[in-house]
């Protein structure tokens, strides 16, 4: 007689997040988005600062303004100071976000992790390969290969908030954990191919500060005063290393705790983080873009994207790699696994999510710097060619999202909706017998006052002389 067979257990794939998962999303969305929204107000304000015919010149003269402490190797320009200086910031966080998906979020499991792991990795190497064969049909450099590869969480929340679409919390977490690994691959990409010389004195100090700055955390030390000017030095030793300065800022977040514990609301990293990610999404990464984005734009310029094989690799890579990457990716993680996909949406939400995955704004550019920094005016063409893919990818987003948007509202109301008014969302409480008791007692004293007023409502038409029909039969 043969064993019986264990049960198959079917994983949904973007289904119904958790409730402290889902808090989590909403706060950090929320920043982002309005992160987002100065990202795309500084970028408008940055092509208009470098075109407008008058104050083209001062642009000029305020990106290329140097300052700093010449011996220390930091005499840089204003342009410089952003991209190396204040997008430490920005993968600081990126830093705090990845080790607290990796020790409490969806990247902890490892069935759960597959997921957004292939369709990031998909995401990245379809751009990449779109790229590379526009580069070689066109007989261009292929140096601009990981220019596309990379997706902006802020400017995608903040095309949201534009369109007002009501995307549900789970497309919009799949959506920030893909950023996040996005995020950790584009930082691997610039640490091993973007370096071509190394300080091996200022590596070998800059890794002697991340282990001081590690070994005060393991020992609780507390105060600002002591990891900000330590961090300083750590990031000035980074940049004199060779290797990009960013990495400093993902080497520090990731050695913080991001796990709780006993008497603890919150872990150290995500109070940190929540005291950075406002400075870094609303002052950081748009004065950035800022004095990255202001590229030349005319007819011909724009003309000349589509028609020089490194800008529009770069245009196709964010356009059509992005999205049938990360579509493929989701598809053929759920084709070949036990996983299947949330009945509440459907592969054309996937779709769509993975079209405005093309938006590849912030660290696009900053490799499009590294990747051709050498060429200005080619530089200049790759940040018109991000700009204009990004836009195309978010064009195209919007139409598509548009589409669903009506199905999203319904799930978001039912997200939300809190009959009870206990604080919790109804549809985290369906297993609760307390909720069930709550609203039987509500449903209770709606039916007593339908009760009272169907009986008003009688005795009002029994003090109708001749009744409700009298009216009715009266002869015409």
């Amino acid at each position: 007689m043969t064993a019986p067979r264990t049960p198959t257990t079917v994983r949904k794939v973007l289904g119904r997040l958790s409730l402290p998962e889902r808090t989590f999303i909403a706060d950090a969305l929320r920043t982002e988005t309005v992160g987002g929204v100065l990202l795309l107000l500084a970028a408008v304000a940055a092509l208009l600062w470098a075109n407008v015919p008058g104050l083209h010149h001062s642009y000029e003269t305020v990106s290329r303004f140097h300052f700093g402490p010449g011996a220390l190797g930091l005499h840089l320009s204003v342009a410089h100071w952003a991209a190396d200086g204040l997008l430490a910031l920005f993968f600081f966080v990126a830093g705090i976000e990845l080790k607290r998906e990796l020790v409490a979020g969806d990247l902890r499991d490892p069935k759960a992790a597959v997921l957004p792991v292939v369709a990031a990795l998909c995401g990245m190497a379809a751009p990449a390969l779109v790229y590379t064969l526009t580069g070689i049909a066109g007989n261009g450099s292929l140096q601009g290969w990981a220019v596309p590869t990379a997706t902006d969480i802020a400017f995608a929340l903040a095309v949201l908030a534009v369109i007002g679409t009501s995307l549900p919390s789970a497309l919009r977490a799949f959506l920030l954990t893909l950023a996040v690994v996005d995020d950790l691959f584009a930082i691997l990409i610039i640490a091993v191919f973007f370096t071509d010389r190394l300080n091996l004195a200022a590596l070998g100090g800059a890794a002697a500060g991340l282990a001081v700055f590690w070994l005060l955390l393991r020992k609780g030390v507390r105060g600002w005063y002591v990891y900000v000017p330590l961090a300083v030095v750590i990031w000035a030793l980074m940049y004199n290393s060779g290797v990009h300065a960013t990495i400093a800022g993902v080497a520090m977040g990731l050695m913080l705790r991001c796990t709780t514990r006993e008497g603890e609301q919150h872990s150290p990293g995500e109070h940190i983080e929540h005291l950075v990610r406002p400075l870094s999404a609303g002052l950081a990464v748009p004065l950035f873009a800022l004095f990255s984005a202001g590229v030349s734009i005319s007819g011909g310029a724009l003309a000349d994207v589509f028609a020089r094989p490194e800008t529009l690799g770069v245009v196709l890579g964010l356009v059509v790699g992005k999205t049938i990457g990360i579509f493929g990716g989701t598809w053929l993680t759920v084709r070949f696994t036990r996983a299947r996909l949330s009945e509440e949406l459907a592969w054309a939400d996937v779709f769509a999510m993975s079209s405005l995955a093309g938006i590849g704004f912030t660290v696009s550019l900053l490799i499009g710097e590294l990747a051709f920094g050498s060429d200005t005016v080619l530089t200049g063409e790759v940040k018109a060619a991000v700009l204009t893919g990004s836009l195309i990818a978010a064009v195209c987003a919007t139409m598509l999202l548009k589409l669903r948007n009506d199905r999203y509202r319904r799930l978001c109301e039912e997200e939300e909706r809190d009959e009870d008014l206990d604080g919790i969302p109804d549809v985290y409480e369906q297993g609760d017998p307390a909720y069930h008791l709550r609203m039987a007692e509500i449903h209770e004293r709606k039916a007593a006052e339908h009760r009272r007023l169907a009986a008003e409502a009688r005795r009002g038409l029994a003090e109708v002389p001749g009744g409700a029909g009298e009216e009715r039969d009266r002869p015409a």
